[in-house]
C-alpha cells in the first residue's frame, strides 16, 4: 500500500475524481442557468444532470489525467431563447467557473473536518489519512484551476462568453464561428508546447492566482481550526 501512495498517484486519483464531480457540476451549472433563462435546448439533450456520463469527452478525460485540466462535451445552448442574447450568453458561461469555485470551498472546509476529525479520533496520523486528506486538497486546487482556466477569454473556454458583453454583437458572434480551430490551436499550446519547451504557459499564468484563492479558501474556513482547538483544550 505504501507503494501505490505516492504523490504522483493520489494526483492521478483526484484527477479521475475531479472528472467525475467537478466537470459534472460546471456542465449542469452551466445547463442550468440556461434553462433558467428560456433555453431548453440542454434539457431536452439529457445534459441537465450531475450523471458524469451524460457530460464525458475522452479526450478531455485524457487531458485532466496528463496536465489535470479537462473538458466535458459542451452543453447545446441556443442564444435566440434569451431575451440579451449576449447578457444570457454570458450568464450561462460564468456559471460554470463560479459553480468549480463554489465546489472548491466545500472540498476545503471537508479537507478540514477530515483532517481535524481524524487528528482528534485516531491520535497517530495514519497513511491512509494522509492520502485522503491529500486528495480532498488536490480536489479544492483542481476545481479552482478549472474556474481559472475557463475565464481565460479564448474561444471556445467560457471567458470568450464573458467577454462577449463588450465586444460588438456581430464581431463576437462572427468569432466564434471559429471556436473549432481556434479550439485546434489551444490544444497545440496545451500539449505541444509543454513537450517541446518543457514550459507551460497554461501552467505558470494559473498556478499564482490559485494559490491565492485557496489561502482565501482557506482564511474564511479557519473557523474549523478553531473550533477543534477549542475541542481539544
Amino acid at each position: 500500500m505504501e507503494q501505490f501512495i505516492t504523490p504522483q498517484n493520489l494526483m492521478y486519483v483526484a484527477r479521475i475524481l475531479a472528472f467525475l464531480t467537478a466537470i459534472p457540476v460546471h456542465e449542469a451549472a452551466h445547463a442550468f442557468v440556461s434553462d433558467k433563462l428560456g433555453d431548453h435546448t440542454a434539457r431536452n439533450a439529457g445534459r441537465l444532470t450531475l450523471n458524469p456520463i451524460k457530460h464525458i469527452d475522452p479526450f478531455g478525460f485524457l487531458s485532466m489525467l496528463l496536465i489535470g485540466v479537462g473538458w466535458a462535451k459542451p452543453v447545446p445552448v441556443n442564444a435566440n431563447y434569451y431575451k440579451n442574447r449576449k447578457g444570457g450568453m454570458a450568464l450561462t458561461a460564468v456559471a460554470g467557473p463560479l459553480s468549480n469555485l463554489a465546489l472548491a470551498l466545500v472540498m476545503v472546509l471537508i479537507w478540514k473536518l477530515f483532517y481535524n476529525i481524524a487528528a482528534l479520533a485516531l491520535g497517530d496520523w495514519p497513511l491512509w489519512a494522509g492520502a485522503v486528506s491529500t486528495v480532498l486538497y488536490y480536489l479544492a486546487m483542481i476545481n479552482v484551476t478549472l474556474a481559472l482556466f475557463n475565464l481565460i477569454p479564448i474561444p471556445p473556454l467560457d471567458g470568450s462568453r464573458i467577454l462577449g458583453l463588450v465586444l460588438p454583437e456581430k464581431l463576437y458572434f462572427g468569432v466564434m464561428k471559429y471556436e473549432r480551430y481556434i479550439m485546434i490551436v489551444l490544444l497545440a499550446v496545451l500539449f505541444l508546447l509543454p513537450y517541446l519547451t518543457g514550459f507551460s504557459p497554461i501552467s505558470w499564468l494559473l498556478s499564482g492566482v490559485t494559490g491565492a484563492i485557496l489561502d482565501f479558501f482557506d482564511t474564511i474556513t479557519s473557523f474549523v481550526d478553531w473550533i477543534f482547538l477549542r475541542i481539544r483544550l
